[in-house]
């Protein structure tokens, strides 16, 4: 049978299948049928409660970034000792606090069930908030999916907590209602865990959806796919938002893409090229003068490029690329494109030069440079700027197609009058007059 959620939407129920949930969207070019799949399994001879914690983790570690995703750690607390949150996940200015409760025993009738939720949804919210107060007194060493050791203020971020029930029979139209406990707050199953990264494929533009919801009337367990479409056939329909002026001065083209696609972002090569580059950052060795908080930033940075753009960005730089190839050995060619936030503060660029070396690694970051100088004196927003570029050089010894170079710089980059008239002589060089 059928559901009708809203007018553009609808939900397919299978009577005889309880796990069967697929949603039939109405979209500008026709209906798109979407199949919301069950959650990962449980891991193999775990215990349930840590394995829905680890299933919770390989969900956000695969579709996401496994960068992003923080095991608990633990802190004294008089003569014991106190965990903080099952995971974190933690990306561009933004924490999520993640405990996950899992109905162990058998389930009791409805009643029952609803009250035993409520129960422990209001307990892992408490400690969600302890969590985060603990963070922000002291912070913590935390490891990460990659097992990189990162030290975790609470006060440099924004929290939110997040119940996540891992529970096989969740009553129909269960709602919790969530206490106030200073912070935003939302309640999930694992179902729709799973879902939103699997149709996202980023950390940062999922933390971004359940702060968004956590502002919303809840909704009930399970159901977060359909408010999810609801949000996406907003999204489709809105107009695009503000543009500061002085961003629209410096030229280039207006370009809006919905925060949440109807479609799941693709696994197509042309999306994973966005996902390779972060790879290749991610596992890179770190040169002396950085640190892995600078890597978590550039990470964070390139997680910002909004996923509705992924695929025609990594079409774009797969273009370039074989551009930059077909030139004759004594020449060099470059391509290049930036996209620059509405607010006119954040600034990505992606380059592709013929080949590596010193002098392309140095003119590299005199266009970075120079593109982050322009931007801030156009804009006065020195303070609050940055740019990250991005080069990427063909590689021909077939053990990878490309090497990935990165600089990042913020605020007043304070070059010197003739450091702006060299670069801009490279790289904008004015027409000779007619004589």
């Amino acid at each position: 049978m059928t559901d009708q959620a809203s007018s553009a939407l609808w939900r397919f129920i299978q009577d005889d299948d309880p796990d069967a949930f697929t949603l039939i969207v109405e979209t500008a070019n026709g209906q798109c049928v979407r199949r919301i799949r069950p959650a990962l399994p449980l891991p193999s001879g775990v215990e349930h409660g840590p394995g829905a914690e680890a299933a919770a983790h390989t969900a956000a570690a695969t579709w996401g970034l496994s960068d992003f995703v923080f095991r608990s750690a633990y802190t004294s607390k008089g003569s014991g000792r106190r965990e903080l949150g099952d995971r974190l996940l933690l990306a561009g200015g933004r924490g999520a606090v993640i405990q996950v409760k899992a109905r162990t025993i058998q389930p009791k009738d409805a009643d029952s069930e609803v009250a035993w939720i409520q129960k422990v949804a209001t307990k892992a919210l408490r400690q969600a908030k302890g969590t985060v107060r603990q963070l922000r007194m002291l912070p913590a060493d935390m490891a990460n999916g990659r097992d990189r050791t990162l030290s975790v203020d609470g006060n440099a971020y924004e929290w939110i907590g997040v119940f996540l029930l891992d529970h096989e029979q969740v009553p129909e139209g269960t709602i919790c209602l969530l206490e106030p406990i200073g912070m935003p707050t939302i309640a999930l199953t694992r179902r729709d865990w799973d879902f939103l990264f699997d149709q996202l494929r980023s950390t940062t533009a999922v933390l971004d959806y359940l702060f968004r919801a956590a502002v919303e009337p809840p909704v009930a367990l399970g159901e977060e796919p359909v408010r999810y479409y609801e949000f996406a056939a907003a999204d489709a329909e809105a107009p695009p938002g503000p543009l500061n002026p002085d961003v629209a001065g410096l030229g280039g083209t207006h370009f809006s893409t919905p925060l949440l696609p109807q479609a799941p972002v693709g696994s197509d090569h042309a999306h994973r090229v966005m996902r390779i580059i972060m790879e290749d950052v991610a596992t890179s060795a770190i040169r002396s003068q950085m640190s892995e908080p600078n890597r978590q930033l550039l990470l964070s940075d390139l997680d910002k490029l909004p996923v509705g753009a992924r695929a025609e960005w990594g079409q774009l730089l797969l273009d370039m690329l074989a551009d930059v190839r077909g030139v004759p050995d004594h020449e060099s060619k470059w391509r290049w494109r930036r996209s620059i936030d509405p607010s006119g503060t954040r600034q990505l660029i992606f380059g592709c030069a013929t080949r590596f070396g010193p002098e392309v690694e140095a003119a590299f970051q005199s266009y970075v440079l120079l593109r982050h100088h322009q931007l801030h004196q156009q804009t006065g927003l020195a303070e609050q700027s940055s740019t990250l570029g991005v080069l990427l050089t063909p590689r021909n010894d077939g053990s990878r197609p490309w090497d990935t170079t990165l600089l990042r710089t913020e605020g007043d980059n304070e070059l010197s009058s003739e450091e702006v008239e060299r670069y801009t002589e490279l790289w904008n060089p004015q027409p000779a007059e007619a004589s």
